[in-house]
C-alpha cells in the first residue's frame, strides 16, 4: 500500500491513475478505523480498480476544541488494517499540509444545515464541506463512499456535489453495528466500561420509536421514546427527531411513500454519539 502525506503527491498520483484509465474509489475518514470503515473499503474495492482512503482529523469541522484534542488518532494501526484489506493508497496529511492558509470560503446549505447536527454544532458542516471539496479535488475519485450513520453529512455532501458539479458518484453504505446494536463509531473508544454498557439503549430507543410510530402520532411516539431514554441517568439526550429522509425537515405524521429517518444525538459523559434508522 502506498502512503502519501503531501497534497502534490496525491494529486500527481491520482492524475496518473486516471490517465492510465484506472477507476478510483475513495473512502474519506478521520481514522480510528473500525468495521464500518472497512465495509466501505471493501465496497470501494469491489467496484473500482484502485481504492484510496484518507485519514485526516479535520480541525475545521470541530466546534469543540476538547473533542478535537481527544479524538482518537491511531494512524499506525489504521495503516495496518487498510493494508490487510488491500487498500491501494493511504493519504494521511497533517493539518498544516491541508490548510497551508486559513480557508476563507464559506458554505450555506440552507435548511439542510439548520436542523439536528447543524443546529447543535454551528460551523460543523462548513468545515465538512471545505475538507471534502479539497479531498475530491485532490483524489479525483470516480466514486466516494460514506456511511449512513452520518446521514445529515451525506445529504450535505450530496448538495455539495450537485452545486459544484463534481464528476463523481456518491455511495451511502448502511450502518454497521456491534452485536448489541450500538452503531460503530470511532468515538466509542472513549466510552468508559459503564458508559459502553448503557450505549446500546440509543439503538433500542430508535427501535422503540419505530414501533410507536406504527400506532401513534409522531409527537406522542417521540415523547414516549424520550421518556425511555430519560430512565437512564447516564444518557443526556440532545435531540430525537423524525424527519424526511432526503430534506431532513421534521415530519408531523408518517405518510405512505414518504421516506422517513429517525435520528438522535446523545451524550454519555463527555462523549457525543449519533445514530439513525431509515423507515
Amino acid at each position: 500500500m502506498l502512503q502519501l502525506t503531501s497534497l502534490s503527491d496525491i494529486r500527481q498520483h491520482t492524475e496518473m491513475l486516471r490517465q492510465q484509465g484506472q477507476r478510483i474509489g475513495f473512502v474519506p475518514t478521520m481514522g480510528a478505523l473500525h468495521e464500518g470503515h472497512l465495509s466501505l473499503i471493501r465496497a470501494a474495492k469491489s467496484q473500482n480498480d484502485i481504492t484510496v482512503c484518507s485519514v485526516f482529523v479535520n480541525p475545521v469541522q470541530f466546534n469543540n476544541a476538547e473533542d478535537y484534542r481527544l479524538y482518537p488518532r491511531l494512524l499506525e494501526a489504521d495503516a495496518q488494517m487498510l493494508n490487510q484489506e488491500g487498500c491501494d493508497v493511504l493519504f494521511a496529511p497533517t493539518a498544516e499540509e491541508m490548510y497551508r492558509q486559513k480557508a476563507r470560503l464559506s458554505f450555506d446549505f440552507g435548511e439542510l444545515e439548520q436542523v439536528m447536527e447543524g443546529a447543535h454544532r454551528p460551523g460543523h458542516f462548513n468545515g465538512v464541506a471545505t475538507v471534502v471539496s479539497k479531498l475530491f479535488h485532490l483524489v479525483k475519485p470516480h466514486q466516494a463512499f460514506f456511511g449512513q450513520k452520518d446521514l445529515q453529512q451525506f445529504a450535505i455532501i450530496q448538495q455539495l456535489v450537485l452545486d459544484l458539479s463534481f464528476d463523481l458518484e456518491l455511495v451511502c453504505f448502511p450502518i454497521i453495528r456491534e452485536e448489541d446494536g450500538l452503531a460503530m463509531s470511532s468515538r466509542n473508544r472513549r466510552l468508559t466500561p459503564e458508559q459502553r454498557a448503557v450505549a446500546p439503549h440509543l439503538y433500542e430507543a430508535l427501535q422503540l420509536l419505530q414501533t410507536q410510530l406504527q400506532s401513534k402520532p409522531v409527537a406522542e411516539a417521540k415523547k414516549e421514546t424520550e421518556a425511555f431514554l430519560a430512565s437512564f441517568p447516564e444518557i443526556r439526550l440532545e435531540y430525537l427527531e423524525v424527519v424526511h429522509a432526503q430534506t431532513l425537515q421534521p415530519v408531523e405524521e408518517i405518510s405512505a411513500g414518504v421516506p422517513v429517518a429517525l435520528c438522535l444525538a446523545a451524550f454519555l459523559g463527555e462523549v457525543r454519539l449519533i445514530d439513525n434508522m431509515l423507515l
